[in-house]
């Protein structure tokens, strides 16, 4: 009885609410989680590797170690290396167009991440949502009981109405979990995206491409909202 009351009852939508939102974020931890994976976005070796060459003036030879690299911050690299050699760069075009690339590139590594936000925001108020309703209808039966009140109907009622904080709460604190493990990787990322080009920049300032001359000002990536 209890479990009929649970889905059809007054906890019955806002249940069914807190099981898709709790279905919708283990597909985005899911689906991030693989694309991140499939990245590889933990593996800097190959990027330091060619950053060493590009430091040793290695310039062709650091930008063909990037060749084929996914990896969002290998490829940022390699579009700042083929832009300063081997011809001449206009460098605010250039870093015009680092900035645009590394812009859309977080854009994707954040995609997903707002919804999983909204879900660990709305997860708890949606059980005290529930919590709320079920307590007044349990007070209704206690009303309309009169003078025959059975305690096994308030409490039943109660323990149903306090049972959708506990699964909204179930469902938001895994996700604030995830959700903050996942943008964390992301700035993370970001944070490797703008040191990585910055030394790309400012290596050429102690042995520049045959004809690159003119000094470079570090690049500063903005933020992906």
């Amino acid at each position: 009885m209890m479990e009929f009351e649970l889905i059809s009852g007054t906890g019955g939508p806002v249940v069914a609410m807190l099981l898709i939102f709790s279905i919708a974020a283990v597909a985005i931890v899911a689906v991030k989680s693989y694309q991140f994976h499939r990245l590889d976005l933990n593996d800097q070796h190959r990027v330091n590797s060619a950053l060493a060459l590009w430091r040793k003036g290695e310039y062709q030879q650091a930008i063909d170690a990037l060749t084929d690299n996914g990896q969002p911050v290998a490829k940022l690299v390699r579009l700042a290396m083929t832009g300063m050699y081997p011809r001449k760069p206009d460098l605010a075009t250039l870093r015009e167009e680092l900035e645009r690339v590394a812009l859309d590139m977080l854009d994707a590594l954040r995609s997903y991440l707002r919804p999983l936000e909204v879900i660990s925001t709305l997860s708890p108020l949606l059980g005290l949502l529930g919590t709320v309703l079920g307590m007044i209808n349990a007070f209704q039966k206690l009303e309309q009981a009169g003078n025959q009140v059975d305690p096994g109907v308030l409490s039943g009622g109660i323990w149903l109405a306090l049972l959708t904080t506990a699964i909204g709460l179930a469902v938001a604190i895994p996700s604030v979990l995830a959700h903050n493990w996942l943008d964390r990787r992301v700035e993370r990322h970001e944070r490797l995206m703008e040191s990585s080009v910055t030394q790309v920049f400012t290596s050429s300032l102690h042995s520049p491409p045959e004809e690159v001359a003119n000094p470079v000002q570090p690049v500063a990536l903005k933020s992906a909202t």
